[in-house]
């Protein structure tokens, strides 16, 4: 828990969205078109334009215990009363206990975030950095397209680890699981592990393409 948080525990409007998990420093655009989550936003944005995002398992009906606050950084209304709008997420919370359900959920909750690291965690976000380069251009020759890392990619650990985590696509529980872990060496390890992974797949198949181009 930060200890510089003004409040360590705090009421939390909160927002389930199917398979999709917010980390710190990373956008999330939404489209509001449920009556509940537009009087929700109303209320929002009469506030400190806070609130919490929590992943559902559609599958099972369950919601998450650990999310991620979202800061409505910019907002349209629409002519229906819809509203589109871009959030940043902040920091990460854990549910204590739900303070009302209806019209929308309200939860208490306490701020979560990384312990201080015990070792030096740069040659760690290093290697995460080259595979992540590694893959994107292997993906780019493979596809024969010009995919390009973005050049404000994160250089400090804890910021890279979020990154990649926002970017794993296709896979909600395995960002779940980052998303939860206290630990950035952790974090960082186990997206090497993941990158590594697809680093390889992603190279036998350019093999199997460079070999069959050869043969035509």
């Amino acid at each position: 828990m930060s200890s510089s948080s003004k409040i360590a525990v705090r009421e939390l409007p909160l927002f389930p969205l199917p398979e999709v998990v917010l980390f710190p420093t990373r956008p999330l655009p939404l489209h509001i078109f449920e009556y509940r989550y537009r009087i929700m936003m109303n209320t929002i944005l009469e506030g400190d334009r806070r609130f919490g995002v929590l992943m559902v398992d559609p599958n099972q009906g369950k919601i998450a215990n650990v999310g991620c606050c979202a800061e409505i950084i910019h907002y349209q209304r629409l002519s229906d009363d819809r509203m589109k709008m871009v959030t940043l997420g902040q920091q990460r919370f854990r549910v204590l206990e739900y303070v009302r359900e209806k019209p929308y959920r309200v939860g208490l909750v306490e701020w979560v975030q990384d312990e201080a690291p015990s070792k030096d965690l740069q040659p760690i976000a290093t290697d995460v950095e080259h595979l992540l380069r590694d893959v994107v251009r292997l993906s780019a020759k493979l596809t024969d397209q010009n995919i390009e890392l973005p050049e404000d990619l994160p250089d400090l650990p804890v910021e890279l680890s979020y990154w990649v985590a926002h970017n794993l696509h296709g896979v909600p529980h395995e960002q779940q699981s980052l998303l939860e872990m206290l630990d950035t060496a952790a974090r960082l390890e186990r997206e090497a592990e993941i990158l590594t992974t697809t680093r390889n797949h992603l190279a036998a198949r350019t093999v199997l393409k460079d070999t069959f181009n050869q043969k035509l």
